[in-house]
């Protein structure tokens, strides 16, 4: 199967050879039990799209090489969308959870073990920029997308929705590497080393099926939504957007003094008027500041600067309000 996965290949070869399939089969809402059937004879019994299946599997056995050009041409729109809800469903309401639960037996919160105390309320707001960018999705892009495919074109360009799409995608990425990087690096080793570790294997698995969720987001289904729009657009006599490219950024530069500043701040409680008013600056200056940390830091949560602060010496983890 090297070449990808085809019809006439036996559905249990195909999850034997990829594990991850069997993510992709329950959100598309094929249940186990298939027999020897094909994976045409399975998706066809199910309801489901032979070709748009295909293509998910195809593209997620190999995305770094898929031919996004031409997997555009096998997708039906419709059973995409359907299959990225129930992905939504998947993290939203049973994955984060079920983290969040093991999270809970393997830390100390015991004795007011504020590390603990900040680990959990970060995991919590990652769960939570999680929830708001798959809803976003649920009720912006996806209900964009419809109206398309009735032919008719909204006044908002997708290219305005993607803008916001792209950056909550690389937050919530960045987020979940924070939380690993955070646990590995800084939370003590203790009796419960075990379900931390269980703990990590979940995060880790989860960080590469949600990588793989959003690259697909990014590039097969924003084509097909691009090729959608302009196709609506030549119906309507109207002109064709160009592709706009977005700059990459750059990670790792060294935190000036100023900027120390403006964490210490940040974990003391401060809103971005205040912040400014303690320094004695403008609050375009500490919101200019506050991108060049995240982007330096690839943390963008107070919870996560917090943490940052107390391990690297910029405030005491006792001064630290919970």
């Amino acid at each position: 199967m090297a070449n990808g996965y085809h019809e006439t290949d036996p559905m249990s070869d195909v999850i034997s050879d990829d594990y991850r399939i069997l993510q992709i089969i329950s959100r598309f809402g094929i249940k186990l039990g298939f027999g020897d059937q094909t994976v045409g004879a399975t998706c066809r019994a199910a309801g489901v799209d032979v070709s748009t299946f295909l293509t998910v599997v195809n593209y997620v056995k190999d995305a770094a090489h898929a031919r996004i050009s031409e997997m555009v041409e096998q997708v039906d729109i419709p059973a995409l969308i359907a299959y990225l809800k129930n992905s939504h469903s998947y993290f939203v309401d049973f994955r984060l959870p079920g983290i969040r639960r093991k999270l809970l037996e393997a830390i100390d919160l015991s004795s007011g073990n504020r590390l603990a105390m900040l680990i959990l309320r970060f995991y919590d707001e990652y769960a939570q920029e999680v929830e708001r960018h798959m809803t976003f999705e649920n009720t912006h892009v996806h209900p964009y997308v419809e109206t398309l495919l009735q032919g008719r074109l909204p006044q908002e360009s997708f290219h305005s929705i993607e803008e916001q799409y792209d950056e909550q995608h690389a937050n919530i990425e960045k987020s979940l590497s924070e939380l690993k990087s955070i646990i590995v690096k800084y939370y003590p080793s203790d009796n419960s080393a075990s379900l931390m570790g269980e703990v990590l294997m979940d995060i880790f698995m989860t960080d590469e099926d949600l990588h793989s969720h959003c690259h697909m987001e990014d590039t097969l289904f924003a084509e097909c939504i691009r090729r959608l729009e302009n196709d609506v657009r030549r119906q309507g006599g109207q002109p064709v957007e160009e592709p706009v490219e977005t700059p990459q950024e750059t990670v790792g530069e060294v935190l000036s003094e100023r900027e120390k500043e403006i964490i210490v701040q940040v974990v003391r409680g401060l809103s971005n008027k205040e912040i400014a008013e303690a320094l004695f600056i403008s609050v375009n200056t500490v919101m200019t500041h506050r991108r060049n940390i995240a982007r330096k830091l690839q943390i963008r949560s107070a919870a996560g600067l917090t943490i940052y602060a107390i391990v690297n010496g910029l405030v005491n983890l006792e001064d630290v309000e919970l």
